[in-house]
């Protein structure tokens, strides 16, 4: 018998939880069982979310009741288009990831290979519950199930990367803290922590002093979680010193799964007008994102580490998504968060998996011995070219399509300031992505080094490779999709999206 879709949510939870065990025991008996169920677990729930995001698209909001407990007393799965455009994202990396990785971790993690592919379950686990639920607590519970999973999966690797994961724990936790409170002071209040249910209860209190408490108190924590400046201080050394494959997820899908709870409560729970009148907060992230797109900038110039450089990269991005976000008020400003939430997946994957290829084939971590590697590396360094220059924003890429919907968003909000930053960030993209490619590509014989001609291709391995060159295509791809308009699907899809979150926000039921 086949289950409706109305079940799929709740399936994709469930199928990866069973497989996290699963691993665990095959694991003990044959380690070279990992790697296939997780990779199996993985593709269907891709499979599943693919369902997901077309029954959403073609038929309206999905609703499942744990256990059949009618909300809000039960807890509500609840998919629109929102999370499961999102939902397809994430797992798409996560297969990706999956399959860079065994290479990459028997290299960097030969004793710990079972653990690893038992714990990156766990995380996947974690992340699909917050996508699905509409529930504020059983949010958090999943939040923490996907921090624990990260942070043991970031410590992994031992020596330095055990102080980064020590730091990604105390943030996190007050992250959680703050969360927690917000939810909890909802609940006093309320009696009730089911999204749309509190969507309803929360207008006639708005002018309340807890629910504009709680309220901040959602924002600081998801904040931390998603590292948004000046709360990113746990993440260039996560990023930096966490095993390859671990890097490329919590940049990846990680911090998009974050963001995404950041939007959700932003405008499912809360709802425009509330922020609107009562807590007119959207200037003060706008300058917040603002300040985090110069500052993560000008700082990634700074770094000599590759990894390092694209963790404070990252700090630059989630500043572009965050002042969509603020910008909402607009036509443009919500719908270029949404693209850069996908621009920012593939191509950060791209690099961080190319920074984890490079280390794998020559152990160097240094921009300035790079030297030769577009000879020696050609596809890896041709992938992470591409995807250099989405994120600098050079047309037909994604990159090009995020910031034209943010210049169009400020333009619109008489926002001319952020033009500048805009800009201003893109040729700071530049100077430090074009100094990478320079080093990769253009060879130079000082002190009698290795000439040009002499330098033999080496490869990383096909299973890193492949993934990395999907990433890279997909970054001019999504472009050209993108600027063909209404005929392909990706535009109907945020679309829907951007009126789930303007609309009603979370559908009763």
């Amino acid at each position: 018998m086949i289950l409706a879709a109305e079940h799929y949510p709740v399936l994709i939870i469930v199928i990866s939880l069973l497989s996290a065990f699963t691993i665990l025991i095959a694991g003990w008996l044959n380690k070279k069982t990992c790697l296939p169920i997780t990779l199996a677990t993985i593709f269907v729930q891709l499979l599943l979310a693919f369902s997901i995001l077309h029954q959403v698209v073609t038929s309206g909001t999905i609703h499942y009741w744990l256990g059949g407990w009618a909300p809000p007393w039960g807890i509500e799965y609840v998919v629109d288009a929102f999370n499961a455009y999102v939902l397809v994202i994430v797992l798409f990396i996560c297969l990706l990831t999956v399959i860079y990785a065994k290479r990459s971790i028997e290299k960097e993690l030969p004793r710990k290979i079972v653990s690893f592919y038992v714990v990156f379950q766990l995380l996947v686990t974690g992340l699909c519950g917050i996508m699905v639920t509409g529930d504020v607590f059983n949010l958090y519970v999943f939040l923490e199930i996907a921090s624990l999973a990260a942070y043991a999966l970031i410590a992994a690797a031992g020596g330095r990367s055990l102080k980064a994961s020590y730091n990604y724990v105390i943030m996190g936790s007050i992250g959680a803290c703050f969360y927690l409170l917000g939810a909890g002071f909802l609940y006093s209040v309320t009696g009730s922590l089911n999204m749309a249910d509190l969507s309803y209860l929360l207008p006639p209190l708005y002018e309340n002093k807890v629910v504009q408490a709680a309220f901040v108190f959602f924002v600081v924590g998801i904040s931390i979680k998603m590292a948004l400046f000046p709360l990113h201080i746990w993440q260039p050394d996560a990023y930096t010193y966490a095993p390859s494959a671990v890097s490329v997820i919590i940049a990846a899908a990680m911090s998009k799964v974050s963001i995404y709870a950041f939007i959700r409560i932003f405008f499912s729970v809360f709802t425009t007008d509330f922020i609107h009148i009562y807590v007119p907060i959207t200037d003060v992230l706008s300058w917040i994102a603002a300040i985090a797109i110069i500052v993560g900038s000008v700082i990634a110039i700074m770094q000599t580490n590759l990894k390092r450089m694209l963790a404070y990269s990252s700090v630059s991005q989630i500043g572009y998504i965050v002042l969509g976000v603020a910008l909402f008020s607009t036509q443009w400003g919500l719908y270029g968060a949404l693209i850069h939430m996908l621009n920012h997946a593939i191509t950060k994957g791209c690099l961080f998996m190319v920074a984890g290829a490079i280390i794998y084939r020559t152990g160097l971590r240094s921009i300035k011995d790079f030297e030769g590697l577009g000879k020696k590396m050609p596809y890896t360094c041709a992938a992470f070219t591409l995807a250099a220059l989405s994120m600098i924003g050079v047309p037909p890429t994604v990159g090009f399509i995020t910031k034209l919907c943010l210049v169009l968003a400020s333009l619109e909000a008489v926002e001319y300031v952020y033009v500048a930053v805009i800009l201003a960030s893109t040729l700071l993209n530049l100077v430090y992505f074009w100094r990478v490619v320079d080093r990769m590509y253009f060879v130079r014989k000082e002190g009698g080094g290795e000439n040009e001609h002499e330098i033999k291709m080496e490869e990383a391995p096909v299973s890193m490779v492949v993934p990395t060159l999907i990433l890279g295509s997909l970054c001019v791809i999504v472009g050209l999709l993108w600027l063909a308009g209404a005929e392909t699907p990706l535009l109907p899809i945020v679309d829907q999206a951007v009126n789930a979150l303007l609309g009603t926000g979370v559908v009763a039921p």
